[in-house]
This record gives C-alpha cells, structure tokens and sequence, in this order.
C-alpha cells in the first residue's frame, strides 16, 4: 500500500495546516460518513504523533502515514489525495 500526494494536496497542508519539516500528519478511519468500501465510516485527517505506523511517505521531511490499527479501512487500496477545486479541500481516492 502507498500513500501519494499531488502537488495541489501538498500545498493545501502548507496553506491549510501549516506544516513544518518535522510534522506528521495521520490518516485515520472515523466512525460516520461513507467510503467505497464502508459505510458508516469515512476518512480522517489529523496532525498527530505515530503510534505504530503501518504505511507512511515522507516528503519534504514532513510524514504522511496511516496507523496499523486503520489498515483495514483501505482494502488493500493505495491511498491518492489531491484537492477538489470546486471547494478547495482535500478529495481521496482509492487505487488498486
């Protein structure tokens, strides 16, 4: 499984976040919402410290990564994010 940010979606964690080299950002499966895969539950975004770390990517030394507990959530997915431009906020999408 990777994660895989566009260029669009790292600029959105500058403006929106303000992430530093150093931060860590994690994606999560919250109850509520619906995915593909789930209904019931959706994606989360957070900053946050890893716990245990199941999947992660660095760049520009800032970590992107999806805990072992939130695995299941993906179904053997690769993780996509990029910014919708009709509202400016993050979209995910779920590649094989």
């Amino acid at each position: 499984m990777n994660i895989t940010l566009t260029d669009k979606a790292l600029q959105w964690f500058q403006q929106e976040m303000e992430v530093e080299s150093g931060d860590t950002i994690r994606f999560y499966a919250r109850y509520g919402g619906s995915s593909p895969f789930h209904e019931g539950f959706s994606l989360g975004m957070t900053r946050e410290e890893p716990i245990q770390i199941g999947v992660k990517t660095v760049i520009d030394d800032i970590t992107y990564y999806i805990d072992e507990k939130d695995l299941w959530f993906f179904n053997d997915h690769d993780l996509y994010v990029d910014v919708d431009a009709s509202n400016d906020e993050l979209k995910y999408e779920y590649k094989k």
